[in-house]
């Protein structure tokens, strides 16, 4: 069901348009040591810094209309970060907060982030170092923005798409007992073939200045696979860092590197048929190598894209909630006491991800979840789509195999998260992402519908 729908200066594309003009720039948003970090189901205090987490921020103007595309090396986004962040970007560069889109890296490297939810305190969301940082990053992501629109210069915009096959791997797998497994482990027999796609696509765009020099501002990259490779107890951009400072070293240290995550929440960088171990900062630097080799190929045959009109446009679709019993409530709490008591061994891994998801979808109260899905547009040939959540591979696959434009790129986990985005036939496979997945089946499919619609506008006579 959507709730709202707003469509900002939808004119004609064959209008005359006025020169492009386009600013980047980064701010570190590395927490400080003792940071409860993200992406498990425990409490892991940050011991250092491998390398710095970063906020950055691309701003494009055309014709007077501005938008930012703010990119995080954090877990994901939260609904309030958005807003915050939103609210002091207009107030200090007089950009709309609806043109605002922000997404996450899912960098398992970073730190927890305090939010609304018995998951996010579970972790280290209710530390005061969790609040604090989610206090003052709001306002560094507005300064990154500033930063960015006071360095607009006059543009060119490179476009092209690549493939990097060997990287990601589905990470659900038809078993040979019937079941579709998770994460099933290297070398394991029972496994059959995987329970869905993979999206090799390496989707680049690059901003250059105009004068004599031409000297690169920005290169986005967007690329499907999880961030969950370097591990440790130390925060790291993961393989996503390593891109950017490779991209650095060819473009020049005022190039800044805006990484989209695509649809990925059933992608990892695990192969299955392979026994050679897959973690620590040797791989996320063997991964981040191979797609900085594959942008650069990419940009050597880069295509000049025809500029026209900038055309933002948002709608929120309202996710109905999975079921939970009051049975499965009672069950939920005693584990969820059981993970906070360190003196108990942790229950099982699932019956924890159950826990944490029956609870936080009752403490909802039967409110569908609010989720907002963004289309940015620039002429007929680029558009970037924002999606709320861990969203399956397959689900983007439909979006940008819909799209009339040449080049759709989606980032997930944008402008807050609902968590885990399943398709309709993973619900009826269960397994992990679907055991907690705070939204109901069905969800997913209502996001491809709405981001379809958005993108069809364009073309509409």
């Amino acid at each position: 069901m959507l709730r709202s729908l707003s469509l900002l200066l939808l004119l004609p594309l064959a209008a005359p348009a006025a020169d492009l003009l386009v600013g980047a720039a980064q701010v570190d948003i590395t927490p400080p040591v003792g940071t409860p970090m993200a992406g498990y189901y425990s409490v892991r205090a940050a011991e250092g810094t491998h390398d710095p987490l970063f906020t950055r921020a691309l701003v494009i103007e055309q014709d007077g209309t501005k938008v930012a595309l703010v990119a995080l090396d954090l877990i994901h986004t939260t609904f309030g970060m958005t807003k915050d962040a939103r609210k002091l970007i207009e107030a200090e560069t007089k950009i709309p907060g609806a043109n605002v889109m922000l997404f996450a890296s899912h960098a398992h490297t970073g730190p927890t982030l305090s939010e609304p939810g018995t998951y996010a305190a579970a972790t280290g969301g209710g530390s005061k170092l969790a609040k604090d940082y989610i206090a003052e990053l709001p306002k560094k992501i507005a300064e990154a923005v500033a930063k960015a629109d006071a360095a607009r210069k006059p543009a060119k915009v490179l476009r092209g798409i690549g493939k990097e096959e060997g990287l990601a791997f589905n990470r659900r797998f038809h078993m040979t007992d019937g079941t579709v497994g998770w994460n099933p482990g290297k070398l394991n027999p029972k496994v059959l073939k995987p329970a869905g796609p993979v999206d090799p696509a390496v989707q680049v765009v690059q901003f250059v200045t105009t004068d004599k020099e031409s000297k690169v501002i920005a290169t986005y990259v967007n690329f499907s696979m999880h961030a969950d490779t370097a591990g440790g107890l130390h925060f790291s951009a993961d393989y996503m860092g390593v891109l950017a400072e490779a991209l650095a070293k060819v473009h020049g240290e005022q190039a800044v590197t805006i990484f989209g995550l695509g649809c990925c929440g059933d992608v990892n960088h695990i192969n299955v048929n392979s026994a050679k171990p897959q973690k620590g900062h040797a791989e996320a630097s063997r991964i981040g190598g191979r797609l900085a080799g594959e942008v650069l190929r990419v940009l050597d045959n880069a295509q000049p894209v025809e500029v026209g009109r900038l055309v933002v446009s948002s709608a929120t679709v309202e996710m109905e909630l999975p079921k939970v019993t009051d049975a499965e409530l009672d069950l939920a709490y005693g584990v969820v006491k059981q993970v906070m008591d360190e003196k108990k061994p942790a229950p099982k891994f699932l019956d924890q991800v159950q826990a944490f998801k029956a609870v936080d979808v009752r403490e909802r109260l039967g409110k569908p979840l609010p989720s907002e899905v963004q289309v940015i547009s620039l002429g007929d040939e680029l558009a970037w789509v924002s999606l709320p959540g861990e969203i399956f591979t397959d689900l983007g696959l439909q979006i940008k195999d819909g799209s009339p434009f040449k080049q759709t790129m989606l980032n997930e986990l944008a402008n807050g998260s609902v968590g885990y985005v399943p398709t309709k036939l993973a619900y009826s496979q269960g397994n992990y992402e679907v055991i907690s997945a705070r939204c109901a089946e069905g969800s997913g499919e209502k996001l491809v519908a709405e981001a379809a619609k958005q993108l069809r506008a364009r073309f509409k006579k």
